[in-house]
């Protein structure tokens, strides 16, 4: 309803605003963004370390807004940066198309016709 009414970008919340919670139900935001491919999407909310952003962004997401979790950093600036470097990151690892997670182990260097020495 938003879309159709003139919004031109969605903002879920990661968690409930001030919590530091991050993202408490990765399963329904990757859904939100299969569901909204070509819509710019903003995590506006509930993250309290760069970590949170950067799972984030791995997953689509085009930006992150936040203030609490810099505001009440014991050094904001330092935060501030780490969330730069953390975005940053999340952004370059989804656009590098990373691998389909897995239910079973499986190697990745072909052993068939390489020697083994002991």
């Amino acid at each position: 309803k938003l879309l159709a009414v003139g919004c031109e970008v969605l903002m879920p919340w990661g968690a409930p605003i001030g919590t530091g919670l991050g993202l408490n139900n990765i399963y329904g935001l990757k859904s939100f963004r299969a569901h909204f491919p070509n819509v710019p999407l903003v995590i506006d909310a509930g993250l309290g370390l760069p970590s949170h952003a950067a799972n984030a962004m791995e997953m689509g997401f085009d930006f992150i807004l936040l203030n609490t979790a810099v505001a009440k950093a014991g050094d904001p600036v330092r935060m501030a940066k780490a969330f730069a470097m953390a975005i940053d990151a999340g952004k370059m690892a989804f656009d590098a198309n990373p691998m389909e997670q897995r239910d079973m182990a499986s190697p990745s260097t072909p052993v068939l016709g390489q020697a083994f020495l002991s």
